[in-house]
């Protein structure tokens, strides 16, 4: 009896001194700096688009660390609960670090290590990359025992949040000024800074063109970052040297699947569809599954069918020639959405394109898809519920419906493009409506909201006085 108790306290010491080997290890994991501590904000219904993205990127894109996409492959691996596969990545990391000199970024990859055999259960592999990132950090003189603060690690954290999507793009940038902060000329860091300000740059005060223009003088035979450069100076207008960027980025054979996705871009903006067309099918060649492609080419599809609609051929060829361009272009979308279910404005984008051939069942359907999703950033909610309302108001004729969905757009506080257009949008039912005196206090008060959120506080204060006159008598709300 005495034997037996002996031995359960023995094994519940041993017990306890394993979990509290475990506790140790993990506490120690969490003060790395690698994928697994960065928060990295994806759903995991953008895995299998984010992981070929990644595996293109490795192929493809010459100005990108080859180490830097094995991990993120890995620690997308390891959220597909493949950890097997997520070893071998990291395999291909080390691989690839042997053979560079000592280089600080390397304790991301032995973080990473570290982390996939914790979750593997193999506490002596962790604790072995632990202390090789332990030694590093003493090599290179870190007050911190598992990490190291500096401008590379800034920097490879602030790729990471690039690559996994819009969530993090804010992020991003924070990381690439920091490391700015730190060295200011270095040709990466800039051209990680200009990306991201760029994909965040959704108002007109263009934050990120000077930022570009420093990345492309830091890095002049860089095509990536030239067509970022050209999209950015088309949209305010310098055609001219928008033009150049692009020649010069199409003349490179470095990055050409990248640099063809991006100058279609460019020529579809310009109304050169075919051209734009040409230079997708090109890219699609080396990336078939690429959701942004198919999404692209729906784009081109769906402008030559607005084309058409406006063009002076006679009614009968332009519904059949519609009809055609129509069809192709939702099945592009349908091809997106089936690559990456969240890519939100492809069921906007197929939605529309359904309501020009009165597929109204569908076009709704595809419309709650996008209102209905989570997670969205301002700017993006904002765009869906100005297409919505559009579509209320010329395919539904309900301005009501139209109405409400400007005002939730509107309730959204974020300072973009797509808030402009739903100021506009707002003003012209509101006034409108005033001229045929449709509910004069509500239409009134409207334009007494879209001033005052133009800033034009005096205009507001006499709209909102004229539909307080038209109550007669003091409403609160006014």
């Amino acid at each position: 009896m005495v034997k037996e108790t002996l031995t359960v306290v023995v094994s519940g010491v041993e017990e306890s001194i394993e979990n509290a080997g475990v506790d140790q290890v993990k506490e120690n994991l969490l003060q790395l700096s690698c994928h697994f501590t960065w928060s990295l904000l994806f759903e995991d219904a953008d895995i299998p688009d984010l992981e070929m993205r990644i595996s293109e990127e490795v192929e493809f894109l010459d100005i990108m660390s080859p180490v830097r996409m094995h991990n993120l492959l890995a620690y997308v691996r390891h959220r597909k609960g493949q950890n097997e596969e997520a070893l071998q990545s990291l395999r291909e990391a080390e691989a690839l670090i042997q053979e560079e000199p000592l280089d600080k970024k390397m304790l991301v990859t032995w973080g990473n290590c570290a982390w996939v055999h914790y979750h593997m259960g193999s506490l002596a592999e962790a604790q072995s990359y632990l202390d090789k990132v332990e030694n590093t950090c003493k090599e290179f003189g870190s007050p911190f025992r598992y990490r190291m603060e500096c401008a590379e690690m800034d920097c490879e954290e602030g790729w990471a949040l690039l690559k996994c999507g819009g969530r993090n793009y804010r992020r991003a940038i924070e990381c690439f000024a920091k490391a700015l902060e730190a060295e200011p000329e270095n040709p990466e860091y800039s051209i990680g800074y200009a990306v991201a300000a760029y994909r965040e740059d959704n108002d007109d005060n263009n934050v990120s063109l000077e930022p570009l223009r420093k990345a492309v003088m830091l890095n002049p035979a860089d095509p990536y970052i030239k067509v970022y450069l050209a999209l950015k100076l088309q949209s305010v207008g310098e055609n001219d040297e928008a033009e150049r960027h692009i020649e010069e980025a199409l003349s490179s054979t470095s990055c050409q699947t990248y640099v063809f996705r991006y100058a279609a871009k460019y020529y579809r903006r310009e109304g050169c569809i075919d051209k734009a067309l040409q230079l997708l099918h090109k890219a699609l060649q080396t990336s078939p599954n690429s959701s942004y492609l198919h999404f692209q080419i729906g784009l081109c599809y769906k402008q030559q069918m607005i084309q058409l609609k406006t063009s002076r051929n006679t009614l009968s060829k332009r519904l059949g020639s519609m009809q055609q361009l129509a069809q192709l272009a939702i099945c592009e979308f349908q091809k997106t959405v089936e690559l990456c279910p969240t890519f939100e404005m492809a069921y906007v984008c197929m939605a529309e394109v359904q309501a020009e051939i009165r597929q109204y069942e569908e076009a709704e359907a595809n419309f709650q898809i996008a209102l209905n999703m989570q997670n969205l950033r301002g700017h993006i909610k904002q765009d869906i519920h100005f297409r919505y309302g559009r579509y209320q108001l010329f395919h539904q004729n309900s301005e009501d419906n139209a109405i409400t969905h400007y005002l939730k757009g509107l309730k959204i506080e974020e300072t973009s493009y797509a808030q402009k257009k739903l100021l506009i949008a707002l003003e012209k039912v509101a006034e409108r409506r005033v001229k045929q005196n449709v509910r004069p206090v509500e239409s009134t008060s409207l334009l007494g909201l879209v001033h005052k959120l133009k800033g034009n506080l005096l205009e507001a204060l006499l709209y909102y006085e004229k539909a307080l006159r038209l109550t007669g008598e003091m409403n609160p709300e006014f």
